[in-house]
Formats: C-alpha cells, structure tokens, sequence
C-alpha cells in the first residue's frame, strides 16, 4: 500500500504518517523511517531531534538517505513497511547543486526512484510539504523548486492508494482510507 501525506509545517502531518506506517506493519511487522534531511542549520537539527523522538521506541529503523533513492530500493526489504519523511526535503538535496541552482530533471528522477521503491517494498508511506498557499513571490530558483515538488506531489498521488492533507492534525482524505 501506497499513502501520500501533505500538508503545512507542524500541520501533525508527519505524527499520522507515523501511525499508518505503524498500522500497517502490524505488530512485529518491519518499520523503516528513511530521513532524507541534510541539515543546513540549527532550525533543521531542531527539527531532526524532534522527531526522532516523536519516534523513539516504536521500532523504526531510521535509514539516512539523502538522495540516493534507486540504492535504497536495491537494498529493500520487500515485507518492510518504509515512511519516507520527507519528499520535500528529498527534492531539496537532490534539486540543487553548489550555487544552488535548481536541476529541472530533479522531479523526474525523484519520482521514477520513489515509484521504483513503491513496487520493492511493502508499504511505502510518504510526507510532503504543502508551500504553495502562502501567495508570495520568489525568486526563479525558488519557483523551479515549488514547480517540482508539485509536480512530485501529482505524480506521487497518482501511484498512491491513500492521499490525505492534514491541517491542524486533522486529516481530508482525496484518496482511498487510512490504515488507522
């Protein structure tokens, strides 16, 4: 089974993430957390604390994984249930290189790799970031990235069973039920 979560920061997005993978896995199932963050600052590393003990003690294996998402399906324990947190944080280690200028083929090879994924494991339970209601102006990189994790999310959507936004824990359902 295939689940999309999005939504905005500390929308309780990434907490019923969790608790579907949880759920689908079953007990004594085999739960993996792939992080994809590279922290840039201490914002993130707040982050990353956060919910690595939001997640403590229930069983996650945590595979770091910047980038690299083919070499993790590779590797993939196919009963394994995955939550992928997040496509958003993917994109941006993927998209950007030194100068950080945005790669226009980044969705593209994020999505083939996540697709890749979906069909070598179990269960893959995914996260993003809904930055697209804020109504500012950025600048063309920023635009190109914001394009391309619109992009991920439709095609994410489209091999997804479940697809849910959450705002203020309080997930709406498009798309299929929650294992919950």
């Amino acid at each position: 089974m295939n689940i999309l979560f999005s939504g905005g920061s500390k929308s309780g997005k990434s907490e019923l993430a969790e608790n579907a993978a949880l759920s689908l896995a079953g007990d004594g199932g085999r739960l993996y957390y792939i992080a994809t963050m590279i922290p840039r600052d201490d914002e993130d590393l707040q982050r990353i604390r956060r919910h690595r003990g939001a997640r403590a003690g229930k069983g996650f294996i945590t595979v770091e994984c910047g980038g690299d998402i083919n070499k993790l399906a590779d590797d993939a324990d196919p009963e394994g249930t995955y939550l992928l947190d997040s496509v958003t944080a993917l994109l941006e280690s993927v998209a950007f290189d030194d100068e950080y200028k945005y790669r226009d083929s980044a969705a593209d090879e994020i999505t083939s790799s996540l697709k890749r994924l979906s069909r070598a494991v179990k269960d893959l339970v995914l996260v993003s970031d809904n930055i697209f209601s804020d109504g500012g102006s950025y600048d063309t990189e920023t635009e190109k990235y914001r394009k391309g994790l619109a992009a991920c999310g439709r095609r994410l959507a489209e091999i997804s069973d479940t697809v849910c936004e959450v705002t203020c824990k309080i997930p709406m359902l498009f798309k299929g039920e929650l294992p919950l």
